[in-house]
């Protein structure tokens, strides 16, 4: 099989899929798209018109006239502006965390990021990482996987990558809301999280993430080969 791939990257709040999605897609200089990105701004955005989180019909109407972009900078770190804004730093807050999720289920906005994203995989040659990439938004990518870990190391995880950032959630806190998310998310009656029935489960529980990444690009490394 020749061409460049497609390659989905799914699963829950604190998995690593946005880490090994980037350097997967560097090893094998791919275009990386964090789409788990694009609903946070979506989410900053309707924190800072103060929207209801439960009003589908606001929520959808900001996701269509919001202007997203994702552009990489020159150390190849991948940049959100919203509006024309850089707004990289502040869709990582605690504040846009726990709303994500409330605004992800809503079926106007996920239409909207879904066609953004799947304009964005034409082509090929790209790492999509996210919640439904697999099943939704590229459900013909040739290469698919789904990233799991127990919630107590992706609550561990998510907790010293907060620290890194300077926020001060403890552990508790970040294990409550990645617990919730995880509710949410699988329960949304609109394409909810869950494994493509061809994607490859890896259980990252005790891994580190190159382990992960080396899975990854070996097994894209094979199909090419």
């Amino acid at each position: 099989m020749g061409g460049l791939a497609n390659i989905a990257i799914d699963g829950p709040a604190g998995a690593g899929k946005s880490t090994v999605a980037k350097l997967v897609a560097e090893r094998l200089s791919y275009i990386y798209i964090d789409t788990g990105a694009m609903y946070r701004a979506v989410t900053l955005q309707a924190l800072m018109d103060k929207i209801d989180m439960n009003d589908a019909i606001d929520l959808t109407r900001t996701a269509e006239t919001v202007d997203l972009a994702l552009r990489v900078d020159g150390g190849g770190n991948t940049c959100v502006f919203l509006n024309g804004m850089d707004v990289t730093s502040q869709i990582r807050s605690p504040q846009v965390s726990n709303n994500v999720s409330l605004v992800s289920r809503i079926p106007g906005v996920r239409r909207k990021m879904t066609q953004l994203q799947k304009e964005m995989g034409v082509g090929g040659g790209v790492v999509m990482e996210g919640r439904d990439i697999g099943t939704q938004v590229l459900p013909d990518a040739e290469m698919k996987f789904f990233l799991t870990a127990s919630v107590e190391e992706r609550a561990r995880r998510r907790c010293a990558e907060l620290m890194q950032r300077g926020f001060t959630e403890t552990y508790a806190e970040v294990y409550e809301d990645i617990a919730r998310r995880d509710d949410i998310d699988s329960k949304r009656t609109v394409a909810p999280l869950k494994p493509a029935v061809d994607a490859e489960v890896i259980d990252c529980t005790g891994m580190t993430v190159e382990q992960v990444v080396g899975v990854i690009v070996a097994r894209v490394s094979g199909r090419s080969g």
